[in-house]
């Protein structure tokens, strides 16, 4: 074997390991999260996970991908751990498509129809395919799927590559013998585990096998224990992926490394048993790219089909590896491992978002009720929203950033930017509720008091906030620019209503109803409302301007504004007429 064919073999095993990764990626990226939420939403019984577990793997070419994934349902407690056994079942099916896309290289035929489906033949035409509409592609959608392509594309011309460069081999003895010793199964499996643990994925490492087998000099008593290994040395991923999360997470990659290993052994005992009791003629006989898909696949549902019945016995052996602690460590948020798939971890930090704008609403409402009549309890609650609405603001702001550095969809930059003014927003808002539960609370230990009409225009103009704000969290939720359009008119009511209380309440103390001291209270009172009313405005204009693809807040609100605008002074007379004092 010559210099050059090493250097063509590393090449080639460059070009099929990036090959792989990037068709991958771009798989993800054009299912922009639909996948892990489908495998989130439809595993209520263990058969659905094992269908849809192999469907997702065998889509995105990546067993460890979805196994990782798992680990981060079970780590943020959208899954339960009896719930992802059966999905990484389907990832180890899911994963044999590779290996049979790939056996498609050892097609021989003179037959032209049949020689058309060896990849030689047609990635070359994929490739043009791929790169023009990567580079003339517009849309995020068509880049991807030239990226796709392009992937697939670089994946066979690395396959092809590997096997012209060892071919040379077949010839050489010292090769031969070197195959020979992966013959006792210890080794082999060892082979194959090690192999999967350094490129961590089984379906390369399959790859790698296959393209080896062109030299002829792979038997079935190799390729056996070393396929079976592969697919113990696929768990390290998720292994090290549940590194520092909850236990349920780490007993997910324990599920997935007992699953492998106890299929292993009893495929191992079998296989070996019947070989010493038979003795199996085909052992000593060479494989190609074709039988090792064949074994891959036999081995993977020989697995799933056997211990299937035996989810509930996994899952007990998982939890006594790792055994309940006393000071069990609190679910995460979001888990990190979404960021695999920007758009699926905006759709995650969008319903946190939503959780945290029914937060602020809970919030603002408690604190209102406070102005009629003031209750520790409510004080207490207020101040424990408070304290979950401070820690979603920083663990979701944080969580935005690291997703701000991948590479995203200008749909999914939108949305980014979207929930960043959001998640600022409620947590004003939340202050500003915050601001009125310490004037009231101050209030009641002085035994202070408003007067009966300040307590009325109060009730009205709270009554006014706790429409806007329902009115913008909807809006937001639902991302409904027609409703969030229906904001500014009533803000611009709520602006009016701080003019008329002011000057009313002003005139009271004038006239000595009451004490200055009481007049500032309100004061603080009437522009928290104002302010809360200003921050469900700043949402509503992000919701529209940001769906229009710009964020001109100033020029919008001119324009929205202007007495030309017909829709707009119709909603603000009529919420002038129900909010009047």
């Amino acid at each position: 074997m010559s210099v050059y064919n090493i250097l063509s073999l590393v090449g080639g095993l460059a070009m099929f390991l990036f090959g792989m990764n990037y068709m991958g990626v771009s798989l993800e990226k054009l299912g922009g999260g639909r996948f892990e939420s489908v495998l989130e939403k439809m595993t209520n019984s263990r058969i659905k996970g094992v269908l849809l577990g192999a469907g997702v793997t065998a889509v995105i070419q990546s067993s460890s991908a979805v196994t990782v994934m798992a680990v981060g349902f079970v780590n943020s407690s959208i899954m339960s751990l009896r719930q992802v056994i059966g999905i990484i079942m389907g990832a180890n099916i899911g994963t044999t498509i590779t290996s049979w896309i790939l056996s498609l290289t050892s097609i021989d035929s003179s037959n032209i129809f049949v020689s058309m489906l060896k990849p030689s033949s047609f990635t070359p035409v994929l490739a043009l395919i791929g790169i023009i509409m990567f580079m003339t592609g517009k849309k995020d959608k068509k880049k991807d799927v030239g990226s796709i392509l392009l992937g697939f594309a670089i994946l066979m011309f690395g396959m092809e590559a590997m096997s012209d460069a060892v071919e040379p081999l077949k010839n050489v003895p010292e090769f031969t013998s070197i195959l020979t010793m992966f013959s006792n199964p210890i080794l082999g499996v060892l082979a194959g585990a090690v192999l999967t643990a350094v490129i961590q994925s089984s379906s390369a490492s399959v790859g790698i096998l296959q393209a080896l087998a062109v030299t002829g000099s792979i038997t079935v008593s190799s390729a056996f224990p070393i396929i079976l290994g592969q697919n113990i040395g696929t768990c390290i991923t998720a292994i090290i992926s549940s590194i520092g999360t909850s236990k349920n997470a780490k007993r997910t990659a324990v599920v997935h490394l007992a699953f492998n290993t106890i299929g292993v052994i009893l495929a191992m005992i079998i296989f070996y048993g019947i070989n010493a009791v038979f003795g199996l003629p085909f052992v000593k006989e060479s494989v190609n790219a074709t039988y090792i898909a064949i074994i891959h696949t036999v081995f993977n549902l020989f697995s799933t089909i056997v211990l299937f019945p035996f989810g509930k016995q996994l899952e007990k052996l998982a939890c006594i590896i790792i055994p309940d602690k006393e000071n069990d460590e609190d679910k995460t948020l979001i888990d990190e491992r979404f960021l695999m798939t920007p758009s699926y971890a905006i759709d995650k930090v969008k319903e946190q978002a939503n959780d945290m704008g029914a937060l602020a609403v809970s919030n603002v409402n408690l604190c209102l009720d406070l102005i009629k009549k003031y209750s520790r309890s409510n004080d207490a609650k207020i101040a424990e929203n408070e304290a979950q609405l401070d820690k979603l603001e920083d663990e979701l702001e944080t969580y935005l950033v690291k997703i701000s550095s991948m590479d995203l969809s200008i749909d999914d930059s939108i949305k980014l930017s979207k929930l960043n003014h959001a998640i600022t927003n409620f947590e004003r808002i939340g202050d500003y509720g915050v601001n009125i539960l310490k004037i009231k609370r101050r209030m009641h230990e002085s035994r202070v008091h408003f007067t009966n009409d300040a307590n009325h225009e109060l009730e009205v103009m709270s009554r006014a906030v706790q429409d806007i704000l329902k009115r913008s969290i909807d809006a937001f939720v639902n991302d409904d620019i027609d409703a969030a359009q229906e904001i500014e008119p009533l803000e611009q009511v709520i602006n009016n209503l701080k003019e008329i209380l002011r000057a009313k309440h002003a005139k009271r103390i004038q006239q000595g109803e009451c004490s200055v001291e009481n007049g500032m209270l309100f004061f603080d009172i009437v522009n928290s409302f104002e302010r809360i009313a200003d921050h469900c405005s700043n949402l509503a204009v992000c919701i529209i301007e940001l769906s229009n693809g710009s964020y001109q807040t100033h020029s919008y609100l001119k324009s929205v504004k202007s007495r030309n605008n017909k829709s707009f002074m119709e909603l603000f007379e009529e919420n002038l007429i129900k909010y009047q004092v």
